[in-house]
């Protein structure tokens, strides 16, 4: 027991000094009521013993604003796509543009939400998407929203990890109180939502460096996303991001959206069509009245009039296709051109159900301006349909 004492005291002395120094490491979050996106130190124990890189908090500022969306701004089937031709198609005056009021995500550059954040050039075709959130597996999220519309509204994400106060979704879940508050979020209000990306929120063995998720308003879900409160989130792996959260190892991103609008479950219907709503709202099963106002889109444009999405002969691209939430929304992008990589098989379709969410990746060695489509008949015709084009 004599001999053994020094050594116990030993231990003692060693793992006491461990504690101190694995305690000093650790640093709380610190609120972000500053800058956009601004990235704030923090440490777990779990992510000093799997690596010596620190998570950070990336702020974003994010209102839901009333707009008027032309889902044709440059014209009406710009592609000059071949269609049969009837009756109705004949010669006579231009087609009209499709234009409707929506809600839309937009992002602010700080807390005042009075300067919007200006769209970057290579992220132009996300079009009716709110801003892209991104985040790296350790990091956090902190998002102020504010509610700039009439309506009640909120902000639910897909895939990353949040308590019962920041879910952002309506329903009777045993909560009471400050926790229901992120729930519904009434006109003219400011919630701040805050999620953590675990790696249960990243890429998994089959995926690549990235990943995407999705966030939409969860008041009436489907009427909200058809309102047009629908935005992308991409979540790399850890380790493998830039500053800005992108993937190190992809040269290009493209995100596309296929969604049908159905603007007959819009919450601006009546005021968008007017007199035909309120004399046919009755019989809410309309099928034609429903067609009329079914909107063909990739990130919210159709009939061709994506902005030009364009990368450069042997760069490593990556897609993030996601869809939307009616019945119909059912779909098989498709490029022209170009094949892709997705779930470790060589594609040049891709199939997409209901709010799925997928990524493919693509090397594209052929020049030109291709099409890029869903290749579902009925959303063909519609105007589904946009381009891509590989410069030397």
């Amino acid at each position: 027991m004599i001999i053994g004492r020094p050594r116990y005291l030993l231990f003692l002395i060693t793992l006491t000094a461990c504690r101190a120094f694995s305690g000093a490491q650790e640093v709380k979050r610190v609120p972000n009521h500053g800058q956009n996106a601004r990235q704030m130190p923090m440490h777990t124990k779990t992510e000093m013993s799997q690596q010596d890189k620190h998570g950070v908090v990336r702020a974003y500022f994010i209102a839901a604003d009333e707009i008027d969306w032309d889902y044709t701004p440059h014209g009406r089937n710009i592609m000059g796509m071949p269609f049969p031709e009837t009756g109705d198609t004949e010669a006579g005056p231009p087609l009209s543009h499709r234009i409707y009021h929506k809600a839309v995500y937009r992002e602010y550059t700080d807390a005042s939400f009075r300067v919007l954040k200006i769209r970057p050039q290579q992220w132009e075709h996300l079009g009716i998407l709110g801003p892209l959130i991104r985040a790296e597996v350790g990091d956090s999220v902190r998002t102020v929203f504010k509610n700039n519309t009439h309506l009640s509204v909120t902000m639910h994400p897909h895939g990353l990890e949040y308590k019962k106060d920041a879910e952002g979704a309506l329903y009777n879940d045993g909560t009471a109180g400050t926790v229901k508050l992120d729930d519904t979020i009434a006109p003219g209000h400011t919630y701040t939502y805050i999620w953590t990306v675990p790696e249960r929120s990243g890429p998994a063995a089959m995926d690549e460096s990235s990943v995407l998720w999705m966030y939409h308003s969860h008041f009436v879900e489907s009427t909200d996303i058809n309102t047009g409160l629908v935005g992308p989130i991409i979540v790399t792996r850890r380790g493998s991001a830039r500053a800005d959260g992108s993937p190190k190892d992809v040269d290009r991103e493209f995100i596309a959206d296929f969604s049908i609008f159905d603007e007959t479950d819009s919450w601006f219907f009546e005021r968008n069509a007017g007199k035909q709503a309120r004399a046919l709202r009755s019989n809410a099963l309309n099928p034609a009245l429903r067609e009329e106002h079914a909107l063909y889109t990739i990130n919210g444009y159709s009939e061709g009039n994506l902005p030009m999405m364009t990368m450069k002969k042997g760069e490593h691209v990556r897609w993030y296709l996601l869809s939307s939430t009616n019945e119909d929304d059912i779909h098989m992008a498709h490029w022209h051109g170009n094949t892709a990589v997705w779930n470790k098989m060589r594609m040049d379709s891709v199939f997409l159900g209901p709010m799925a969410m997928a990524t493919a990746d693509m090397m594209p060695d052929n020049e030109g301006i291709w099409l890029f489509h869903c290749h579902v008949a009925d959303h063909f015709k519609g105007g589904m349909v946009g381009r891509y084009e590989v410069l030397p």
